[in-house]
């Protein structure tokens, strides 16, 4: 008879052992006992629930605490239907903390601070009082509040975004989702998610990037090229996680990332991630903002459709520079994928410093950028940079490129 799960005497005999510091005789006995794999390997990964006397299923996590929340359903609720039961869902199909989603009262944030604004929502800094400790980031209590624009209006595509979120919840490279709540001042819907302590990528650089070297310019590329691998794993793009993209068949983005094939209105692919991704690698490489100098602009999308793509300012490895140049490359076909983004990064991130007889060991140069030589400063470089336009028009950041459509869409046919 099949052994779909431990009996009450199984459990009596293995409850008390340890099962990271197993005898030789313990081994034996569980090999005897559990003859069913997968409740060994659950046994051996997430050890016992004391409470229904199973293997969890994930760390502290079993069929007991799905019941727990079963039974606490009646005593919350979002006020919206949809919203209740794609969180009530998420609960009784979860296997672990990751893939199950909590409504969080709104006073459970204090010192609420505003970070910024885009065209998809709004995103603030808070402190998640009596944040369960489970689920504690090295004891830090900040999260990130997520506003999407008039999702007091809850939709299918709000709750799609957040369940993609929930689909790779568990991996390192992802910012983790925790819950749902509601702004009760603008009754719009907010994700609650792990907070980014250091800041964008964008931060990131203009505040250490002349102390970077290979070695850890390398390291974020490599972090990044593996997200981007576990996004499309699950045969998604990075806009999926963007649910606005797909409104009125407009395009939407940050100008400079966007693939010459969406400017032109085709259809957005994982080749289109891989072109974004080679503007970042210039980015964490040059130290610049794509395009920092001149307005994103309908010019700007005609240039770049014609073929226009950022110049290193700084001596780098031509092995680099030929996967920039592939990863933009005009023919979406010919640009590599994720997968070997994240091999070939993570190579060189590990022989850089190390492997002497390495190409990319012998084309390395550490060169810092000298902003006095290049008649740039530092402070200015952001200027058509943060919103995909001036910052003065911030606001016109998801119209732009739809405007931009509409007036080079002849143009660019006739180009072609």
């Amino acid at each position: 008879m099949e052994q779909n799960y431990l009996s009450d005497d199984v459990f009596e005999q293995i409850k008390d052992f340890n099962r990271r510091k197993l005898t030789k005789q313990q081994k034996l006995l569980i090999d005897k006992l559990i003859l069913n794999e997968d409740l060994k390997i659950r046994y051996f990964y997430h050890g016992l629930c004391k409470e229904c006397k199973q293997p969890n299923t994930g760390y502290k996590w079993c069929q007991s605490s799905v019941e727990h929340y079963q039974q606490n359903f009646k005593n919350w609720t979002s006020e919206n239907s949809d919203v209740d039961k794609f969180i009530q869902e998420s609960q009784i199909n979860a296997k672990n903390h990751n893939e199950k989603l909590e409504w969080i009262e709104y006073d459970k944030f204090e010192n609420i601070e505003y970070i910024t604004k885009g065209g998809f929502g709004t995103i603030y800094k808070a402190n998640w009082k009596d944040k369960p400790s489970i689920l504690w980031s090295e004891a830090n209590q900040s999260v990130a509040l997520k506003s999407l624009n008039n999702s007091k209006n809850i939709t299918l595509e709000f709750l799609n975004e957040i369940n993609l979120h929930l689909k790779m919840n568990g991996d390192i490279s992802i910012i983790r989702i925790y819950g749902i709540t509601k702004d009760p001042k603008t009754s719009n819907f907010m994700m609650v998610m792990d907070y980014a302590d250091n800041g964008n990528l964008r931060q990131t650089l203009n505040s250490v990037f002349n102390s970077l070297s290979w070695f850890y310019k390398l390291d974020i590329l490599q972090d990044i090229a593996y997200g981007l691998n576990v996004i499309h794993r699950e045969r998604l793009t990075h806009r999926d996680f963007h649910s606005a993209n797909e409104k009125d068949d407009k395009v939407y983005g940050v100008l400079p990332y966007v693939a010459p094939e969406v400017l032109r209105g085709k259809k957005y692919t994982q080749e289109s991630d891989v072109y974004s991704f080679g503007i970042i690698i210039y980015e964490v490489i040059n130290g610049l903002p794509p395009y920092y100098d001149i307005p994103h602009d309908e010019f700007l999308v005609l240039k770049i459709c014609q073929g226009l793509r950022p110049s290193f300012n700084i001596k780098v490895p031509q092995l680099i520079v030929d996967l920039f140049k592939q990863c933009v490359d005009a023919i979406p076909s010919k640009r590599p994928t994720a997968n070997y983004l994240q091999k070939i990064f993570r190579q060189w991130w590990s022989d850089i410093d190390d492997d002497i007889d390495s190409e990319i060991y012998k084309q390395k140069s550490i060169e810092p950028i000298d902003f006095t030589k290049l008649n740039i400063n530092p402070q200015d470089t952001g200027k058509y940079y943060d919103d995909g336009h001036t910052k003065d028009e911030s606001q016109k950041v998801t119209t732009t490129l739809y405007l931009c459509l509409e007036n080079l869409t002849a143009a660019i046919l006739d180009e072609n």
